[in-house]
């Protein structure tokens, strides 16, 4: 019993780091030439938006105290950061930066684990379309310093993420013709 088991998990890990790896192929081919959307590199004001967190994700927060630990967090780094003012109100913004923690199930044949991590959506003020995600996994941990080590460097690689997408929108500027 216990070598099938140990099958199923390898055979699930190993499909896994393949759609894993394809997908970050895939992603680099994609990022080179897809145009990144023109409302992130002109806009000003951003409205941080609180998306919240899922049920299973605000039982961890709620035993910290701290339900809002996430949106604090971004506000504070968008802050630090300084590339956009943040307005009080949707209305004043350029962009809206939705901010949300989940922490989704994944079955793997008869192994049940969870993914938290954050959630990052901008969003046209305007149009109310999506113009970019984010999806940035936090490793689960049982010890609060472990946590709150996960948590910080989940912040950190958003924060990167983000730099690194209007980095890009300023070279893809400066590239085009005319500019």
């Amino acid at each position: 019993m216990f070598r099938k088991i140990a099958a199923a998990l390898i055979v699930c890990m190993i499909a896994l780091v393949t759609v894993a790896v394809h997908a970050q192929q895939t992603d680099s081919s994609i990022t080179a030439s897809a145009p990144i959307p023109a409302q992130i590199l002109t806009a000003r004001k951003v409205f941080i938006s609180n998306g919240g967190v899922d049920a299973l994700a605000l039982l961890a927060f709620q035993r910290e105290n701290e339900p809002n630990k996430l949106y604090n967090r971004f506000y504070e780094e968008m802050k630090k950061w300084g590339r956009y003012g943040l307005v009080g109100a949707p209305a004043d913004a350029d962009l809206v930066f939705e901010i949300r923690f989940t922490a989704p199930i994944s079955d793997c044949d008869k192994t049940t684990s969870y993914n938290p991590g954050m959630d990052l959506l901008i969003l046209d003020a305007k149009t109310h379309f999506t113009l970019w995600t984010f999806r940035e996994p936090v490793q689960g941990a049982f010890r609060k310093t472990t946590w709150d080590k996960n948590f910080d460097q989940g912040m950190s690689n958003l924060m990167a993420s983000l730099k690194q997408l209007t980095q890009s929108t300023i070279t893809q500027e400066r590239s085009q013709p005319g500019s």
